[in-house]
């Protein structure tokens, strides 16, 4: 674990009190005892060191304080949290509550359950801001009634818990499912200097990756990017084309094997934010 996600109301005057989960997780887990430090991220975003204060086992709740000091490095050898500390990651390029950085959308044509829940973590631990499931042509109908209910507060576990083990400062947002033109009405409402790609498996698409990025000023110029991935069945020509003309969408093919949803998805991420970094 690389920090702890701390939800609203859990802190108050300088003390946060965690029960349930976190206290089975704090003490089963981590093993924590009094004077045990921890990095932990705040609802406003900020993240501070926090010291184990009290643990009760009758009441199964652990308390913690907030440090005075929160410059972290000094700090870090003596947090339980394991190999790199969160506080090294702030700043990679992100843009988190608005600050400095690049806000990252991914537009997932919606696949089976079980493949969303493994996009939306591994995307939320690459710092993704923004998930939109798109119904799509290919797109099973049940797999959008399967993001309903009970399945969206799975959801903000699996995010809440990729964040603790990747250190992500990014309140990372899954939105609720809707169409292709209502996804697309969403991404160009904002002016913000952007670019958007869609993953084609077609290899005679005219777009390209380092040019688009090059085109929109590359980093420190470009405010949001974003990308679209299909389902298991892909998305179909007339939803690339809408994505094109309408969202202005740049299709890029990957001269690589054909990917199942899932992977594309971590490998379009990946390969779109080393690109405006290295720009």
């Amino acid at each position: 674990m690389r920090q702890l996600i701390v939800e609203k109301g859990k802190e108050k005057n300088g003390l946060i009190q965690l029960d349930g989960k976190d206290y089975r997780y704090l003490r089963q887990v981590l093993r924590v005892h009094p004077g045990d430090m921890i990095s932990v991220r705040l609802p406003d975003g900020s993240l501070n060191n926090a010291t184990v204060a009290q643990i009760d086992e009758n009441a199964r709740r652990v308390t913690l304080q907030i440090c005075a000091d929160t410059s972290g490095h000094g700090d870090a050898a003596k947090s339980i949290t394991r190999g790199v500390q969160a506080e090294d990651i702030d700043g990679a390029g992100l843009s988190v509550n608005g600050a400095e950085g690049v806000e990252y959308w991914l537009f997932q044509f919606l696949p089976r359950p079980q493949k969303f829940e493994l996009i939306v973590r591994q995307a939320t631990e690459c710092g993704v801001a923004v998930i939109i499931p798109v119904v799509g042509e290919y797109s099973e109908k049940s797999s959008a009634q399967a993001l309903m209910g009970s399945k969206r507060e799975r959801l903000q576990k699996i995010i809440r818990e990729a964040r603790q083990q990747s250190g992500s400062p990014v309140d990372t947002k899954v939105l609720e499912p809707m169409s292709l033109e209502k996804a697309i009405e969403l991404w160009t409402s904002d002016s913000s200097v952007d670019v958007a790609f869609v993953l084609s498996e077609r290899g005679d698409c005219s777009g390209n990756l380092r040019a688009g990025v090059a085109d929109a000023g590359g980093y420190g110029k470009i405010k949001r990017a974003a990308i679209a991935v299909g389902s298991e069945g892909g998305i179909s020509p007339d939803e690339v084309r809408t994505l094109e003309e309408k969202g202005l969408f740049q299709p890029i093919h990957f001269a690589v094997n054909i990917l199942r949803c899932e992977t594309a998805a971590l490998y379009g991420i990946a390969a779109v934010q080393s690109e405006i970094n290295q720009s």
